[in-house]
C-alpha cells in the first residue's frame, strides 16, 4: 500500500481565479503534486529493496530523492490549504478577524506586517532556480522566521515548522504570468487564508519543544 497519498483540493479549480487560473491549479495539483507523491512512494520501495539486498551503492541518491519528493509533497499539502478565494483571503491578519496572536507574532518577529511581507516576497522572488518562500515557526527562539527554500528541501533550519508557503517554481505561475515571478508573488497575497496560517501557528507554538531533545 502507498505510504503517501495525494490530498484532495479544498476548493474547485476555479476558486482562486483570477489570481491563479483553473488550468494552473489543475496541472499543478493533479500532475506536479501527484508526481512528488509517487516519487516518495517509489523511493521508499527502492530503499526497502536496498535493505533487503544490502545493496547500498545507490543509497546517497535514494536518500536525496526521498528528501526531494517528500518535502515537495509536504510543502504542496500546506500550499493548497494556505489559500482561499480572493473574496475571503488576503489583506493583513488582524485581531478583529480572530487571528490576533498571529498578527502579534508577526509584529514581534519582523517589526511590522509590511516588513514581513517585503521579506517573504523577496525571499520567494529571489530563490536561486526553483524554490519557495516560507514563513516558519522556529521552536528554539519561539519566533517566526522567513526561510528561502531552494528546490523543496534545501537551505532550511532544522526543526522549524512551515505555516505559510509561497511556491515560486515556474510550474506554479508560468502559464499565466510568463516570466513575471514578482507579479505572481504580489498577487499571491490576495489569496492568503490567514485563518489557516493562524491555526498552523497556534499548533506549532503549542508543540514548541516537540522536536527538541530533552536536556
Amino acid at each position: 500500500m502507498p505510504v503517501y497519498t495525494l490530498p484532495d483540493l479544498p476548493y474547485d479549480y476555479s476558486a482562486l481565479a483570477p489570481v491563479i487560473s483553473p488550468e494552473i491549479i489543475e496541472l499543478h495539483h493533479d500532475k506536479h503534486h501527484a508526481a512528488y507523491v509517487k516519487g516518495a512512494n517509489d523511493t521508499l520501495e527502492q530503499l526497502a529493496e536496498a535493505r533487503d539486498k544490502e545493496s547500498w551503492g545507490s543509497l546517497n541518491g535514494l536518500e536525496k530523492n526521498l528528501a526531494f519528493h517528500l518535502s515537495g509533497h509536504i510543502l504542496h499539502s500546506i500550499y493548497w490549504q494556505n489559500m482561499t478565494g480572493p473574496k475571503d483571503g488576503g489583506g493583513e491578519p488582524l485581531a478583529a478577524d480572530g487571528v490576533g496572536e498571529l498578527a502579534d507574532a508577526i509584529k514581534e518577529s519582523f517589526g511590522s506586517f509590511a516588513a514581513f511581507k517585503s521579506q517573504l516576497s523577496k525571499a520567494a522572488a529571489t530563490t536561486q532556480g526553483s524554490g519557495w518562500g516560507v514563513l516558519a515557526y522556529e521552536p528554539l527562539s519561539g519566533r517566526l522566521i522567513v526561510e528561502q527554500v531552494y528546490d523543496h528541501q534545501g537551505n532550511v533550519g532544522q526543526g522549524s515548522t512551515p505555516i505559510l508557503v509561497f511556491d515560486a517554481w515556474e510550474h506554479a505561475f508560468y502559464l499565466q504570468y510568463k516570466n513575471q515571478k514578482v507579479d505572481f508573488i504580489e498577487a499571491m497575497w490576495r489569496v492568503v487564508d490567514w485563518q489557516d496560517v493562524a491555526r498552523r501557528y497556534a499548533a506549532a507554538a503549542s508543540r514548541a519543544n516537540a522536536l527538541l531533545l530533552a536536556p
